[in-house]
């Protein structure tokens, strides 16, 4: 069977050799061969022919259609600016070509991560990233490409982070549509996992992530370098490595399912739908939500979610190396509300409300501010450069809530700041004189904040409160991009 798919795959696939060039590649006919690979490993999981998979995944990895692109990947996007330890970058046409040739399972060679720091976001701490090299990148990529048809097909319904066409729209909008009914759960436990990149058993890893074992080990303990010393890596998958999201991914995937069985699973009984140990009413809210590893869990009762979920949830983690932070792992009540993902879940006067989060408000503003005070004699249409993407980016991220009063709060609070910007530069002129220089009337709107450019066109300021607020629809949660079935949701 192996032999027969391996000729099958090699009449789609194009012999490289070093005359081949990489502008002239079929792009359309690589990707359709990768994709027809991965239905079929789609297809051979959900029959629970694991055999069969191992086989397709190994026919995949090793196929010319999936090498192009996965070296097209790793330099296509911000990344491939940012070197390994070897200081290599594929930036020619050329270095793509011989990358090519040089993603040979055999011969392969794992090299360790080059350490850096980036800033935690709202906090002062330190996150440790681990970047490959350019053949690593796109070596992970390139079993990434048989691995995600696999953690698609086994997810759990509710998980959205990290995964194709989803988003955290969509956990916010699965949020609003259990909390919409009048029967609305009451509590929230808000999950929190202590470094869970970073504290990923190896041994789980190595035993239940479907990657040639060989290859898994050399990225798992290829350890980083940090001011010219070699540091071992004794567990987690690193930060920064193109495929460790799909592990942590496939590492969490099991939390929905486990309490599914206890508190959801239905079975037939004589045509009609019962429960197998039919939950009291206290039970039968449980839902688990997960993005990453941010996750919530709700319930009718403060004492299911503190004496059975959360134990039931702190045992699959150990299992797993990992455990969750008692100072960040909170339960709460839907009235007093949460915060997930940025933005804040309550209920008032029994409405649910669904708007910004606070401290993302105060970050936005601050980060406003700060810039304001950095750009003090930069020209307007600079500073406008600056703003609109930061305004459009917030803007479209918080549209799909309930967010009109916050766009009209934060439009306000920016446009004093942007008038003491222009009095600051301009202290012997008159108010008028700084209204006609900075502020324009633009489609009826008058104190528009605006500047001209070289070719006397008026640029202005994003209106955050133009932005309409509309629902945001849904992804189907059994939706699986690699399925043959579901190839046509989209479109």
């Amino acid at each position: 069977m192996a032999k027969s798919e391996a000729r099958n795959v090699d009449k789609n696939n194009v012999r490289i050799d070093t005359t081949t060039n990489w502008r002239q590649i079929n792009w359309r006919k690589m990707e359709k061969t990768v994709q027809r690979l991965q239905a079929r490993i789609v297809k051979a999981q959900q029959e629970c022919k694991y055999g069969r998979v191992k086989s397709l995944t190994r026919i995949l990895t090793r196929s010319f259609a999936a090498k192009v692109i996965a070296v097209e990947r790793v330099t296509s996007n911000q990344g491939s600016r940012t070197p390994g330890i070897d200081g290599i970058k594929w930036n020619t046409a050329k270095c793509k070509t011989q990358a090519i040739l040089e993603l040979q399972q055999e011969s392969y060679r794992a090299k360790p991560l080059r350490r850096k720091y980036i800033q935690k976001q709202n906090s002062t701490k330190m996150r440790p990233l681990g970047i490959p090299t350019m053949k690593d990148r796109a070596m992970q990529a390139l079993h990434n490409t048989a691995l995600l048809p696999i953690s698609e097909t086994t997810a759990d319904l509710n998980s959205y982070g990290f995964r194709p066409f989803r988003c955290c729209q969509d956990a916010i909008m699965q949020i609003a549509k259990m909390m919409s009914r009048n029967t609305r759960p009451q509590w929230i436990l808000e999950g929190d996992i202590k470094g869970c990149f970073d504290n990923i058993s190896h041994e789980w890893v190595m035993e239940n992530i479907p990657v040639e074992k060989r290859i898994l080990f050399q990225w798992l303990k290829c350890g980083y370098l940090e001011q010219n010393q070699l540091y071992p890596t004794k567990s987690g998958t690193p930060q920064g490595g193109t495929i460790s999201p799909t592990i942590a991914n496939m590492t969490l995937d099991g939390i929905e399912s486990m309490l599914n069985v206890k508190y959801k699973i239905r079975s037939k009984f004589k045509g009609r739908r019962c429960w197998i140990c039919p939950p009291s009413k206290e039970n039968r809210h449980v839902n688990f939500i997960r993005y990453a590893d941010d996750f919530i869990v709700t319930g009718n009762s403060k004492e299911v979610l503190e004496n059975e979920v959360k134990p039931m949830i702190k045992a699959f983690l150990m299992e797993r190396g990992l455990e969750l932070s008692e100072e960040k792992t909170l339960t709460t009540h839907i009235e007093n509300g949460f915060d997930f993902l940025g933005f804040n879940v309550r209920t008032y006067n029994g409405k649910l409300l669904i708007h910004p989060a606070a401290d993302r408000v105060k970050r936005l503003m601050q980060k406003i501010d700060d810039l304001l005070k950095r750009y003090r004699s930069i020209s307007p249409q600079i500073l406008i450069d600056k703003l609109n993407p930061i305004l459009r980016g917030w803007a479209n991220y918080y549209r799909y809530v309930s967010s009109s009063a916050t766009f009209a709060k934060i439009a306000h609070w920016l446009w004093g700041k942007l008038w003491h910007w222009a009095c600051r530069r301009h202290q012997k002129k008159n108010k008028a004189w700084i209204k006609q220089k900075y502020f324009f009337r633009i489609l009826g709107k008058d104190w528009v904040f605006a500047a001209k450019d070289k070719n006397g066109h008026i640029i202005s300021l994003f209106d955050i409160t133009h932005v309409k607020i509309r629902r945001h629809i849904k992804i189907k949660a059994s939706y699986n991009p690699f399925a043959q079935e579901d190839a046509d949701y989209l479109h």
